[in-house]
């Protein structure tokens, strides 16, 4: 019997020290063996109920035209400059948290009925993106953010208008950017 062990210990061992190998590996790549950003997804199921979709365009048409500056975009080339794709989905994940936060949900009774559907809406998006996470500097994506902000912040209740009305941009950019190609090739 104590002839049995010994293969049994080696295999035993090459495996445990093939596991610690992997390991090793994985930590040195991020620590998981998921993609980087793994968190940073939503279903495409979100993106494909005509109702709120209707909703949410509705919305940010009734709120451009109440926009007077057009010289202005949140949502665009600017807001995703030195950011690359893989981290989009987080960039937009801190966009979705300030315009709940600071724009949707102070004023709740402007541009109804459109604002008490799709502020519950984006609020589920923003909970179901909040274990997203990069690995690594995120500097340069919350400098851009801080833009966007700053940018909402200086032109005032513009801004938020502003802000409101690119609402469409958000939830195409967000669809682009959280949903993982695979599922929006379905």
């Amino acid at each position: 019997m104590a002839a049995r062990q010994g293969p049994l210990s080696c295999s035993f061992l090459g495996t445990l020290a093939a596991s610690c190998l992997l390991l090793m590996v994985l930590s040195l790549q991020g620590g998981v063996a998921a993609p980087l950003g793994s968190h940073c997804r939503l279903d495409k199921s979100n993106f494909q109920q005509p109702y709120i979709t209707n909703r949410t365009f509705m919305l940010a048409k009734e709120a451009s035209l109440a926009d007077n500056n057009t010289d202005v975009r949140l949502i665009g080339e600017k807001l995703f400059r030195g950011v690359n794709m893989g981290e989009r989905c987080y960039l937009l994940k801190q966009v979705l948290n300030f315009t709940v936060d600071e724009v949707l949900l102070p004023q709740p009774h402007r541009f109804q009925p459109y604002m008490q559907e799709v502020v519950p809406f984006l609020a589920r998006l923003s909970t179901r993106l909040s274990s997203c996470h990069i690995e690594g500097d995120d500097q340069h994506i919350q400098r851009n953010v801080q833009k966007l902000k700053d940018t909402v912040r200086k032109l005032g209740e513009s801004g938020e208008i502003k802000a409101i009305g690119e609402l469409d941009l958000l939830f195409m950019a967000l669809r682009n950017a959280c949903v993982s190609p695979e599922q929006s090739q379905e």
